[in-house]
């Protein structure tokens, strides 16, 4: 059995895994030739500033008093220069934003992953291009795009990574320290001949990365004071840096400007899914090469921003982001990025019509090579006769338009051409999409067989080892014949062989080989799908319809919940009626009136706003409070009792209580100096590390007694989850376990309704790390219903105070008691324990659940695993390639949470089991068999 869980482990990897190469393989291609405009450009130089965190209305909207909070910014759009909104895409994070920004093109998750700080992937951008590179701001863009470039011609300076801290009293010093340097810089270069002679150079380019509006969301959140006086800052810091700039090159006149922003930021702080307050990001552009302003009478935007703004009559022309980097590209004459994706915003440009037309023929040639190599690498690794080409662009097709649009910009017919040009752009990018899902299909096949392969497989297991199905008179059970292995042996050798011919990548024999021995195991154990069939046909029709419309309908209410947090709701309530189902209600009163209360009280969670975005510290504290309460109940009746093991326990829960109130403490005084600017105290920090490192050890102390091992696993969690809150998510793991523990006695006691025998009351019982397999039974229908009450309560523990299939309900002021610099991997890991510990508590209530209905782990713990598979089944199908960014990375996100769930069961299953049946003992500690 162990093998199997190893096994099947592996294989769930592998069906997580295959969602990357099938959805988020890299986009990028090499191979091609530099494309560039032949005519001299608008610009020798271009400065771009990059206000990470700042969101569109933040900037363009007025104050309560009717001014404008960027008065610098909003005089360029009304005298100077052409302005909009610049729509980015999922993740809306720094990284891929940048990416998009300065290299045109979205980049794929996988790379986002593999490397933050540098490039995992190589890939173009206009820096690059560039003939000289200057750039100011944080650490992790600098050092990013430094590496990426060749050459020595891009030079970076940034601040320490440690600056960049949340908890810090002023984080506008961000911003000042980028201003200042660049100051120092500009006065420097003037006694410094070999500088001054290259600033002086065409193609140059001035990089301001500027965090501190990034940095006082995440802090202080998008709507405080000090996010809008943060750009306030920014905006009188670039009138400054203009100024100066003009009077360095003696207002030449050749230098563009343009202003945008990485990613927005939602009211609540955060970022990194679809929401408009985070994919609306402002861009203004001015200077050589650009269009004035333009004023017209009606515009053809109807989300009411402009009325809002105050801007309606003066032009908008919103862009993706990606389109700034062939705008960058074509202002000062560089070579577009190679691996750009995005389309000249030919609006922008105040320069010639040819200029505009040459620039798109560019633009459109630079893609179409993309397209053309992305063709030939296909083609020469596909089967000629299974290889079918993008017939909506065959090369005859594109020298043609090619052809006509170079044409037209000899007879001076540049509408036409730009025209054209654009028709051309979208048909590669249309290919370029089609070459690169090319196997998508291919792969979800094999993808898919594995799927059901594989639940196939786990339900014939528990039949066979955990279930007695009646076999037939005199049936014996044969061994299955050669025949069928070597019919898998030979499909194997031939997907093998016809992989090798295509040289796909060694992931595909993965995919494509790993349902071969899995159907061959399946078909192996017919003898029990023969029994199973047998025994399906006795049963009564209209309870087997029954039974499996009330599975379809608790499978689908958890995929559901997914995408509505009410149904979670909704799915409490009717357990809340479960009683009345059964004798219970009449038998076991007291537990059934509690069950109600406590579905009923959970079932409000599901309700509340996602976490983090109304904090109130009180609750936190009210939940410290109920915790101590509870351990202070327990404490009263351990010094009733007369065990001579009672003084330790008494020892243990005051410690406990003791972790508990330092947690309170530190919550407190940790959000009190945050308001008050004074950062996070060092003593705050090291009890935080202390509580959250007793808390895996501290329940191990305790006696292996049922219940009093899971009220001290469930003291111990609550102090490290009181630290990781920030609002009413505090009180959730608490109505969590009291349900858990209900849960429990109605097992019991439906177990003994049922006829079963129990040895044991709950309260007498012992976690075991030998369980005594004599004493397991068979498996009943009834443990169908166990199994997905703990799926249900498992997705109740995930979703419960937030769908964090979004990655914007993550809040990072969790963390402030642990951290406030900014350490994107140690954050996500304490953000993702935030989450574990409801779910261990879930676990560990599982396990006394086992315990108590006298069957083995194995067999339920399958069953939960194969409800899961088919919750993930259902994810697979409903993965999108189509639609907007949001419901593309939405339906992503909730397979790989589905598969990170089913992953994460096996993980946690060994830990509930590790925390439940181990016990350390002190020096000195007496052995007791007991405990």
């Amino acid at each position: 059995m162990l093998l199997f869980f190893i096994v099947g482990l592996l294989v769930h990897f592998v069906f997580f895994a295959s969602i990357f190469d099938i959805y988020f393989t890299s986009p990028l291609v090499h191979g091609m030739a530099p494309q560039f405009t032949p005519l001299p450009p608008p610009a020798r130089r271009l400065v771009l500033i990059v206000a990470d965190g700042l969101r569109a209305d933040a900037l363009y909207e007025l104050d309560e008093k009717g001014n404008s909070r960027a008065p610098f910014i909003r005089n360029v759009i009304m005298h100077e220069g052409s302005w909009g909104i610049s729509h980015t895409r999922v993740p809306t994070e720094s990284r891929p934003g940048h990416v998009a920004l300065i290299a045109g093109f979205y980049e794929d998750v996988s790379a986002v992953v593999k490397g933050w700080k540098e490039n995992p992937v190589e890939f173009d951008s206009v820096i690059n291009e560039s003939k000289y590179t200057w750039g100011w701001g944080s650490p992790d863009i600098m050092t990013m795009f430094a590496k990426g470039a060749t050459g020595n011609h891009v030079f970076t300076y940034s601040y320490d990574a440690d600056d960049e801290d949340f908890g810090a009293q002023d984080v506008t010093k961000l911003d000042t320290w980028v201003f200042d340097n660049i100051k120092e810089f500009l006065r420097a270069a003037r006694n410094n001949q070999s500088l001054f002679s290259k600033l002086n150079d065409e193609k140059i380019v001035l990089f301001l990365h500027l965090l501190g509006i990034d940095t006082n969301g995440h802090a202080h959140r998008s709507t405080s004071r000090e996010y809008k006086d943060n750009i306030k800052l920014v905006d009188e810091g670039i009138k400054e840096l203009v100024s100066l700039i003009k009077e360095f090159y003696g207002n030449d006149e050749k230098t563009v400007f343009l202003f945008t922003s990485d990613h927005g930021m939602t009211d609540w702080g955060s970022h990194g899914a679809g929401h408009p307050s985070e994919t609306f990001t402002p861009f203004i552009a001015w200077g050589a090469g650009i269009k004035y302003p333009q004023k017209v009478p009606a515009q053809k935007f109807d989300d009411g921003l402009l009325k809002e703004w105050k801007l309606e009559y003066w032009k908008r022309q919103d862009i993706n982001q990606a389109d700034i980097a062939p705008l960058m590209a074509s202002l000062i004459g560089v070579p577009f990025p190679l691996n750009s994706v995005g389309i000249l915003p030919v609006e922008y440009l105040n320069n010639t019509d040819v200029f505009k037309a040459e620039s798109m023929y560019t633009n459109a040639k630079q893609i179409l090579e993309q397209f053309k190599v992305k063709m030939t690498q296909k083609k020469e690794v596909t089967l000629p006769f299974l290889f079918t080409p993008f017939k909506l662009l065959s090369d005859s097709k594109q020298l043609d338009v090619l052809r006509k649009a170079k044409s037209y910009i000899k007879q001076g017919k540049y509408e036409k051409a730009v025209f054209l040009c654009k028709e051309l752009i979208d048909l590669s990018l249309k290919g370029l999409s089609y070459y690169h899902t090319y196997d998508r299909f291919f792969l979800g096949i094999n993808v898919l067989l594995g799927f059901v392969g594989w639940a196939s497989y786990a339900s014939v297991l528990i039949i066979k080892s955990h279930a007695s199905l009646p076999r037939g008179v005199s049936k014996e059970v044969k061994k299955p014949s050669h025949l069928l292995l070597c019919s898998f042996v030979a499909i194997g050798i031939l997907m093998a062989f016809f992989l090798l011919i295509q040289a796909c990548p060694w992931t595909y024999y993965v995919y494509c080989l790993l349902p071969v021995p899995i159907w061959c195991a399946v078909l192996r154990e017919y003898h029990v799908i023969q029994d199973l069939v047998t025994s399906l046909w006795t049963f009564p029709p209209r309870r087997f319809v029954g039974y499996l419309l009330a599975c379809i309908l608790g499978i689908e209410v958890l995929v559901l919940s997914f995408f509505y947090r009410y149904m979670l709701t909704a799915g409490l309530v009717v357990f809340a009626g479960w009683p009345f189902t059964t004798h219970l209600w009449t038998r076991a009163k007291s537990i059934s009136l509690s069950w109600i209360f406590f579905c009923l009280l959970l079932a409000v969670f599901p309700l509340m706003p996602v976490v983090g975005r109304k904090p109130d510290i009180f609750l936190v504290m009210g939940a410290g409070l109920l915790v101590l309460l509870l351990s202070l109940f327990v404490v009263t009746l351990l010094i009733k009792t007369k065990e001579s093991f009672a003084n330790d326990k008494l020892l243990l829960h005051l410690l406990q209580m003791l972790s508990t109130v330092l947690s309170m403490w530190a919550v407190y005084s940790t959000h009190n100096s945050l308001l008050k600017k004074q950062g996070l105290p060092l003593i705050n920090q090291m009890v935080s590390w202390i509580i959250l490192a007793a808390s895996f050890v501290v329940p191990l102390l305790s006696p292996r007694s049922l219940l009093e091992r899971l009220f001290s696993i469930l003291v111990s969690s609550m102090s490290a989850y009181l630290l990781l809150s920030r609002g009413y998510e505090a009180l959730f793991p608490l109505v969590l376990s009291c349900l858990m523990f209900v849960w429990i006695h109605m097992e019991q006691e439906t177990l003994q309704q049922s006829g079963v025998f129990c040895k044991q009351k709950v309260t007498s019982m012992h976690f075991s790390s030998s369980a005594d397999i004599t004493q397991f039974r068979q498996l009943c229908l009834d443990d169908i219903r166990r199994a997905f009450f703990l799926v249900f309560f498992f997705v109740t523990a995930f979703f419960g105070t937030g769908n964090i299939a979004s990655i914007n309900s993550f809040d990072l002021a969790s963390v402030y008691c642990f951290l406030t610099v900014f350490s994107p991997f140690m954050m996500a890991a304490l953000m993702l324990w935030k989450i574990f510990i409801p779910f261990v508590l879930v676990m560990c209530a599982f396990e006394a659940v086992q315990l108590t209905t006298q069957l083995s782990s194995k067999s339920l713990f399958l069953m939960v695993l194969v409800i899961s598979d088919i919750m993930a089944l259902h994810f697979f199908f409903l993965v999108k390639d189509y639609g907007s960014w949001l419901d593309i990375g939405t339906s992503i996100s909730h397979y790989v949470i589905v598969m990170c769930m089913t992953i994460v069961l096996v993980f946690l299953n060994g830990l509930a089991q590790l925390l439940t049946t181990r016990k350390l003992r002190l020096c000195g500690q007496p052995k007791s068999h007991l405990i």
